[in-house]
């Protein structure tokens, strides 16, 4: 496995794996992926084998203290000096999920934030990843204000 930043064009690829592992009405759109790839691609880590994307985690950078759903859509939310990384998305095409790679990602993401100074990462989940989170330090703050595909969040945070 190799883990490495995203390019322009990752685009495709990104686009496939979002639309296979979100529901349409939370996956974001390549329009959305375009804007953040141009705007932050070195908030995009991506496991891949023999050239192919198999799971890939990204979010924003912002001073926020919380994850706030206007930033899905709006990457020129992006403050590249912010105090927090925000995870807008931790995916894993489904033939490779359950071999580690979103967790190596999680990991890298994480020592990345680390050494850039971060006060830490936010995101928010569904209650069945609240336990996957956990493995990794990050505490859950309770039910989410985010209306994001209607479905219910929780805030979680690790904080350095």
């Amino acid at each position: 496995m190799t883990i490495r930043y995203a390019r322009s064009t990752d685009l495709d690829a990104l686009d496939a794996l979002e639309q296979q592992c979100f529901p349409p009405v939370e996956a974001a759109t390549r329009a959305s992926f375009a804007q953040r790839l141009a705007v932050f691609p070195e908030h995009f880590w991506l496991a891949e084998e023999d050239g192919q994307i198999l799971a890939c985690v990204n979010g924003c950078v912002s001073d926020s203290p919380l994850l706030q759903d206007e930033m899905f859509e709006n990457a020129g939310l992006h403050n590249e000096q912010g105090a927090w990384q925000m995870l807008f998305g931790v995916e894993t095409h489904p033939a490779a999920q359950g071999k580690g790679y979103a967790s190596a990602l999680m990991r890298r993401m994480i020592a990345d934030a680390k050494a850039q100074g971060r006060q830490g990462v936010v995101l928010t989940c569904k209650q069945e990843l609240l336990d996957f989170y956990r493995r990794f330090g990050f505490e859950n703050e309770g039910v989410s204000a985010s209306q994001h595909g209607g479905a219910v969040w929780y805030d979680m945070r690790l904080r350095f």
